[in-house]
């Protein structure tokens, strides 16, 4: 199964008593693959270093170098296009435009900008951290 991590969910897998541990471990040992870009991978750097320190990013940044080499499931993707889904948040558009290019089953979200995705006809439809975890895991 392919997912996309908006940041809000990305971070959210890191916190010492996260209740999102299930999916971090599902990354963790090649159950999922994950969907990046690198609008993806910045974003996910300048909110990590903005909430943060260097020494957290660096161990984000390990956690996804770590999955790609154990498992391969780091799919970095190169969206040539751009589908201005998102209104509500044009810098989530690389999340959408990602999910859509890769073919991904899931953007997992807290943001309701992505809910313009329901019924749009994309495949890749957004779920909260939580319902992924109860649905999918």
């Amino acid at each position: 199964m392919i997912v996309v991590l908006d940041t809000n969910a990305l971070i959210q897998l890191f916190g010492r008593s996260s209740p999102f541990g299930q999916l971090r471990e599902a990354l963790r040992y090649g159950r999922l693959e994950l969907a990046v870009s690198t609008p993806i991978l910045l974003e996910y750097e300048e909110v990590v270093l903005r909430y943060a320190n260097p020494e957290r990013w660096e161990d984000v940044w390990s956690f996804l170098s770590l999955i790609n080499l154990l498992h391969g499931t780091l799919l970095n993707i190169g969206p040539h296009y751009r589908f201005h889904m998102i209104t509500g948040d044009p810098d989530d558009d690389a999340f959408a435009d990602c999910a859509i290019v890769s073919n991904a089953d899931y953007i997992i979200t807290s943001d309701h900008h992505f809910d313009a995705l329901i019924g749009s006809g994309y495949k890749p439809q957004p779920i909260t951290p939580t319902e992924f975890i109860q649905h999918c895991l």
